[in-house]
């Protein structure tokens, strides 16, 4: 099987999970607090739009086992990125995932895809309830469809693994008698603005560890608004590669349906200054 079947085998898979879980919203879910499993990131992992977090997709809890798929959208100046995401929870120990992004180069014309296969460990702990919250380690196995364009700008591979660590608590009533939700996560990465303009560079084709950052409020039990911010590593000498950061509002109804909006601020990419725009992405679960 060709690596575009697969893709487009997958993508199918996606949809019917999609199309499974709006038809079946009675089906039980875990017996997680709503929001505790965050929402999918744009490389497929449980966590904000930008930064996985140390929490697992869905709400399943120990002896559970859950299922999750999300579509995204970001339009920025220059670009627009789409997502189609899958994730499995399995006992809320171990989180497997695949991603598929595309990115659309609107003004240079052309497009660039990569696929993203992740997993995700649950170490110790608990967003509610232990002192200091749940951490997971994760790793996500990316690959390019096709390197042209980052062989140009001069990247060094067209794959690579990113390994992380998270770690994500909810204080109760801490902020004006809301709970804030707090996650930091720590990257070992040579991607390249994520791995969509390759791996290494003419500048440094060395690992760096990386930080990033997400904070959350609970307006209601529903409602979550919050920013994220993203340090990125700096490979390729044509262009300043910059942090990414967004401001959200998330929307989550009951356990198997979430809705996110964001503002993005992604700063340069590939030469193209201050890249800024919406985002949106719906979630289904099971």
């Amino acid at each position: 099987m060709t690596r575009e079947s697969l893709a487009d085998l997958l993508r199918r898979r996606c949809l019917v999970l999609i199309c499974a879980a709006a038809v079946v919203g009675d089906v039980e879910a875990g017996s997680r607090l709503l929001a505790t499993g965050g929402v999918t990131q744009i490389e497929g992992a449980a966590g904000g739009g930008l930064t996985p977090w140390g929490v697992l997709a869905g709400t399943a809890s120990e002896g559970e086992w859950a299922l999750s798929a999300a579509h995204s959208q970001a339009w920025l100046d220059d670009y627009s990125l789409e997502v189609s995401a899958v994730a499995a929870n399995l006992y809320d120990r171990l989180e497997l995932s695949w991603a598929r992004q595309t990115l659309t180069l609107d003004t240079l014309g052309g497009d660039v895809e990569q696929d993203i296969v992740g997993a995700k460990l649950r170490l110790i702990g608990d967003p509610l309830y232990h002192p200091w919250g749940s951490w997971s380690l994760g790793v996500q196995v990316k690959r390019l469809e096709d390197a042209s364009l980052a062989r140009a700008v001069g990247a060094r591979d067209d794959d690579g693994v990113d390994v992380y660590l998270s770690g994500t608590k909810l204080y109760f009533a801490a902020l004006a008698g809301r709970n804030l939700i707090a996650n930091l996560t720590l990257r070992s990465t040579k991607a390249n603005q994520g791995g969509l303009l390759g791996f290494g560079g003419d500048r440094d084709d060395d690992r760096s560890l990386v930080v990033e950052g997400s904070l959350g409020v609970m307006l209601a039990p529903s409602w979550v608004v919050g920013v994220e911010y993203r340090q990125k590593p700096d490979n390729l000498g044509f262009a300043e590669e910059q942090a990414w950061q967004d401001a959200f509002v998330a929307w989550l109804p009951s356990k198997h349906i979430s809705v996110t909006g964001a503002w993005l601020d992604l700063g340069d990419v590939a030469g193209l200054a201050d890249q800024q725009g919406g985002y949106l992405s719906l979630q289904l679960a099971l």
